[in-house]
């Protein structure tokens, strides 16, 4: 049991373990609404939307977390702008300030010294390297994010599955929208430094995507979506140590493997109810 239990006494990977384990919890918070509701190519958008305020940041010596959240209050502002646009739709609006931003933050980052160094810890971070502070700030995190969730639980129920029903129950939809989205920003803000913004986005949508087909309720499906990201969060870091791969890329592959296997398994349980039996009659499951 040594190559199971040895890697999680070292202080550093006890470390990572917990800011995954946060990290997740993040996410599935978060991520469920962004899978229910389709806002996954948004929630692309918004992490790539912070590398101009990172950037930024990073050059002028000031706080990281401040820049990030700099760069992505711009990038929902500009997306909640863009999108009442009659000329324009939403995805339209969401690329152009995606590109626009994106291009942004790496023309930015050319002007430093370090681009490959500094472009490579924004897209990928480093989950090794979580400090005891990050902890404290992802902690913080995870409780605004409970708040927000608890608090708008009934209306962004309402908006993911029937926005005019949010309408007429007066549940002020627009400003559900903007408490969602503000929700979908804190995940990403809070988590990027951790494993990077292309990998949040893996543990933002796959635990929840992987955990739909098996739950009709969403606090059912944050549960699942938060176990399946842990449990991804201790093998990733397992097969990192023992293989000598990238912590947070392991990490964030894990969980895509785990959607394809319950995405899998479901369609073989849909298939296999679907099949008749001998008498004419569903087989059952």
């Amino acid at each position: 049991m040594e190559w199971l239990v040895g890697p999680f006494e070292v202080t550093f990977v006890q470390r990572a373990l917990w800011g995954g384990v946060l990290v997740s919890l993040i996410c599935a918070l978060a991520g469920t609404w962004v899978v229910l509701r389709g806002m996954a190519f948004l929630g692309d958008a918004m992490s790539h939307g912070m590398l101009p305020g990172v950037a930024l940041a990073s050059l002028s010596g000031g706080n990281l977390l401040l820049g990030a959240a700099a760069g992505a209050a711009v990038m929902a502002a500009g997306v909640t702008v863009l999108e009442h646009s009659p000329r324009l739709s939403r995805d339209t609006a969401i690329g152009l300030l995606f590109v626009g931003m994106l291009s942004l933050g790496v023309i930015i980052v050319s002007r430093s010294g370090s681009f490959a160094v500094d472009l490579t810890g924004f897209l990928f971070g480093d989950v090794l390297a979580v400090r005891e502070r990050d902890l404290w700030h992802l902690g913080i995190a995870l409780l605004l994010a409970a708040l927000i969730s608890l608090a708008g639980h009934r209306a962004f129920v309402a908006l993911s599955f029937d926005e005019r029903k949010a309408h007429t129950l007066g549940l002020r939809p627009r400003l559900a929208r903007a408490a969602m989205l503000g929700l979908v920003t804190l995940a990403i803000v809070a988590s990027f430094h951790v494993v990077g913004t292309l990998l949040v986005f893996g543990l933002l949508i796959a635990p929840p995507a992987a955990a739909l087909p098996w739950a009709r309720r969403v606090p059912v499906v944050m549960a699942g979506a938060a176990l399946l990201g842990i449990t991804a969060t201790v093998i990733g870091l397992l097969l990192s140590w023992h293989l000598g791969t990238a912590a947070g890329a392991t990490i964030a592959g894990v969980a895509v493997l785990q959607f394809f296997l319950s995405a899998g398994i479901a369609g073989l349980r849909g298939r296999r109810v679907a099949l008749p039996s001998p008498s004419g009659s569903p087989a059952a499951p």
